[in-house]
């Protein structure tokens, strides 16, 4: 059986949309595991001081594992690892190299940052100077470091397996990440404090890692230490990784501001933030991260083969069904936001509040879903390319625009009575303290559909076909959103005195029952109107996990 479980494990996938819906199947899971988490953590500390430490604690590590793990990124090495393929010598050689030179630099990084964490994280969250709450985020802080240096690894592991098309073992790895922060939270907390959740996601990191380790065996390229380092080979990486290293560390610290900016809003604004952020992911991860993963593998072969024709039409396949599936997603969070929140969060100590404001936080970054799905694509279609240049002006000016929208909205906000009471009232906070918070996700969303339509433009001026082979899609999954949107509000409306929205249950089957009568006319009308998308989709789903009698055991031994 454990036998059978690696041979699944290590299977070779092929296939655009196939690929895609198995990773979109796995981050579904993963992202459920992840809503799991934060519901525990809701539940046992609310949107408060224990969990604005908890988030606050991560942005140090983060900012250090895009600042030096990105040189071992997936992105950065297939294209060195697809040139050794076949000489395993050269392979060999490249794995080692480059592993023994990040394990160098990344140790030395997170040794500085563990030192100089007091003056950090007293200059980066000033809030928590005020609250004398830096020493307990400075231990958080200390403890996370590890993090970057594991998941690093891992990284430069999934560039193997994924050179060999092995995704599903990419897929399963954050599976094992959350089960690890969960066993955190449910097991060493209680005994340990804030150490043992910060010990569980070190765990998570781990498995992460761990998960990898057979099939890199197997395939004999498990990295080794290299006293001498060909540091022209390594010069070389860094060099095509850092466009996408000050690209990544300029939105980390962007994010990172705009945490800072939160920790002196109110308490429980720095969870409220993440919370929302959060939930926004789970699409960004099941339909972007999913489609652009899958497709990046194929894209950079046939620009390197001079295929240039089937290259867009690899990226306008990829970008319509990113639409297709966007654009109605993103209606439904806004319309069922409080619905979303409330089922996954609404617990213990996760108050009515709590959930409004997160509510009206998931809102807000909703609105850009589409445009962050999009600008993953985008990028990575410039990264395959060989174009790094664009994508990285893009970018620093995006950061930019993160810091600049959220500081001058939170100051319009306070400012400005007539506009404050506007946006509650729109959002439905009228009367709850620290709404303020919620001018960062506004920030963050309109800086963010800044970033896709400036990206849209380039790629436009370069692949002159690409908006009329999206366009029918991105008007008919447009108008499949909004009569989606409508459905469902009125579903709502319908049903608010059909149930008891005072208990779990009620709110529930509110939310679902809505959401499938606004899924149901969505599909109703794309099938009227002859959507392409929607056939395909039908398609490479039935033939994926109803017709390959390969992968139908994966899926139940995985469970």
């Amino acid at each position: 059986m454990v036998r059978r479980f690696f041979e699944v494990l290590h299977k070779e996938i092929r296939g655009l949309h196939e690929a895609a819906y198995l990773l979109g199947f796995f981050a579904l899971l993963s992202q459920v595991l992840a809503l799991l988490r934060d519901r525990l953590l809701a539940g046992a500390f609310g949107a408060g001081q224990t969990l604005d430490i908890y988030y606050a604690a991560f942005r140090i590590p983060d900012l250090i594992f895009v600042g030096v793990a990105s040189v071992v990124s997936i992105y950065v090495l297939i294209p060195f690892l697809s040139e050794r393929v076949g000489n395993p010598e050269a392979e060999r050689r490249f794995v080692d190299t480059i592993f023994s030179a990040f394990f160098v630099v990344i140790s030395f990084v997170s040794l500085l940052a563990f030192a100089l964490a007091p003056v950090l994280i007293a200059w980066f969250f000033p809030g928590f100077v005020l609250q004398g709450i830096v020493d307990e985020a400075v231990l958080l802080t200390r403890i996370l470091l590890l993090q970057p240096i594991l998941l690093g690894i891992s990284n430069l592991l999934g560039s193997i397996t994924q050179t060999r098309q092995r995704f599903l073992i990419y897929a399963v790895s954050p599976l094992l990440y959350n089960i690890g922060i969960i066993f955190g939270i449910l097991a060493l907390y209680p005994p340990l404090g804030l150490m043992g959740l910060g010990l569980g996601v070190l765990l998570g990191a781990l498995l992460h890692l761990m998960v990898q380790l057979p099939f890199i065996i197997e395939e004999r390229l498990a990295p080794r230490p290299r006293f001498s380092i060909d540091w022209g080979m390594v010069m070389s990486v860094v060099r095509l990784s850092l466009p996408r290293t000050l690209a990544l560390s300029a939105h980390q610290v962007a994010l990172l501001f705009v945490v800072g900016l939160a920790s002196v809003l109110a308490t429980g604004a720095i969870a409220v933030f993440q919370f929302a952020y959060n939930l926004q992911a789970v699409p960004l991860a099941i339909v972007g991260v999913s489609y652009s993963v899958a497709a990046f593998p194929t894209l950079a072969r046939l620009f390197t083969a001079g295929d240039r024709t089937a290259f867009l039409e690899h990226v306008v396949t990829a970008a319509r069904h990113i639409l297709f599936w966007s654009l109605p997603i993103m209606a439904l969070f806004i319309v069922l936001r409080a619905q979303i929140v409330r089922v996954i969060l609404g617990v213990g100590a996760f108050g009515w509040e709590e959930t409004r404001l997160t509510a009206a936080a998931l809102a807000l970054f909703a609105i850009s879903l589409a445009a962050q799905n999009l600008s993953l694509l985008f990028v990575r279609g410039y990264y395959a390319s060989g174009n790094t240049r664009k994508p990285l002006i893009v970018n620093l000016i995006t950061a930019a625009l993160v810091v600049v929208f959220s500081f001058a909205l939170v100051v319009l906000f306070q400012s400005a009575p007539a506009f404050r009471e506007s946006m509650e009232a729109l959002l439905r906070v009228s009367g709850i303290p620290g709404t303020e918070v919620l001018m960062l996700p506004l920030g963050y969303s309109l800086a963010l559909i800044v970033n896709a339509v400036l990206l849209w433009i380039l790629f436009q001026r370069d692949f002159r076909r690409f908006f009329m082979e999206v366009a029918p899609t991105l008007f008919q999954s447009a108008a499949a959103a909004l009569l989606m949107g409508v459905v469902s509000y009125l579903g709502l409306d319908l049903l608010d005195d059909v149930f008891n929205l005072n208990t779990f249950w009620g709110i529930l089957l509110q939310g679902l029952l809505s959401g499938l009568a606004g899924i149901l006319s969505g599909i109703a009308f794309l099938t009227i109107v002859g959507n392409a998308e929607l056939t395909e989709a039908a398609r490479a789903l039935r033939r994926k996990f109803w017709k390959t009698p390969a992968l139908a055991p994966e899926t139940e031994k995985l469970d």
